[in-house]
């Protein structure tokens, strides 16, 4: 996966004048850079353990607070981490990543309030994710004319990404529950058959050509059921099929690597977007 949706950054890092073919990493003045990270090995890394610490963590604070107040502390988190973003005029590792935390820990509340309190089976809400996520896609699409994510440097561009972004999570959550519960295959069956499910965009990009930023979203919502699933299987008692070692410990499991991580690409900047070619900048 770390090879999806990289065809134009190859390109960029081709170009004797972008930084990062042994200079800085820092763009060169004037140069507008992607507000998100470069789509690495960390990338994914990070992406899929945040995942299954957002499902953990929702449960967690829901048995904890409550479902209420367990959402309204969600939503205070994403919204102050959302503002902080948009007014970032660069990418920063810890917050953007702080702000996939908290997406995820909301959107795993969305979609249980959806079916918990609304008591809207899994099958029908995850239909209705999946319709309400090709809706943002094709108004991004509309008015930007690209769905890549390295050209992530307008308002209105953001606004678009971190709104699909959102509905990954909470459509991953749906399906993930829906193959766990509606459909009884349990956590662990899931998360393996998710494995198998997130190599697809893969091989589509590899063999039969698959457009790079259709493998990269095909692969960015699977990571959410993958994720979920082995986390669920972790945090949930012996009597549903799991490990049983609890939700917050599993959480606090899961947050300590996604922290070291998010430290040393900080520090690294491993995954800091280098300046883009025109052609690149372009698409």
């Amino acid at each position: 996966m770390a090879r999806v949706e990289t065809d134009s950054r190859a390109a960029a890092r081709r170009d004797p004048h972008v930084p990062g073919q042994g200079e800085s990493h820092h763009a060169r003045p004037g140069a507008v850079l992607s507000k998100v990270p470069e789509v690495t090995a960390w990338f994914w890394t990070v992406k899929i353990l945040t995942t299954g610490m957002g499902e953990t963590a929702s449960d967690f604070l829901a048995r904890t607070l409550g479902p209420v107040p367990a959402g309204c502390l969600g939503l205070a988190g994403l919204a102050s981490l959302l503002i902080l973003q948009f007014w970032s005029a660069r990418y920063r590792p810890w917050l953007y990543w702080s702000a996939i935390v908290m997406v995820s820990v909301f959107g795993t509340m969305a979609a249980d309030v959806v079916h918990v309190i609304a008591g809207i089976p899994y099958t029908v809400s995850a239909v209705g994710f999946s319709l309400a996520l090709a809706a943002v896609l094709t108004l991004w699409y509309a008015f930007e004319r690209t769905l890549s994510i390295h050209s992530i440097h307008t308002t209105r561009r953001e606004l678009f990404y971190w709104a699909t972004v959102l509905t990954t999570f909470a459509l991953g959550t749906a399906v993930g529950d829906l193959t766990a519960g509606t459909l009884n295959l349990g956590y662990l069956p899931s998360g393996f058959l998710f494995a198998a499910l997130i190599a697809l965009p893969v091989l589509c990009r590899r063999f039969l050509g698959l457009n790079a930023v259709a493998a990269f979203w095909a692969a960015y919502i699977l990571t959410r059921p993958l994720g979920a699933s082995f986390a669920d299987w972790m945090g949930v008692p012996a009597t549903r099929d799991g490990l049983g070692w609890g939700t917050g410990a599993v959480s606090l499991a899961l947050l300590l690597p996604i922290a070291a991580l998010v430290g040393y690409l900080q520090v690294s900047r491993a995954d800091t977007p280098v300046a883009p070619t025109p052609a690149a900048q372009a698409g």
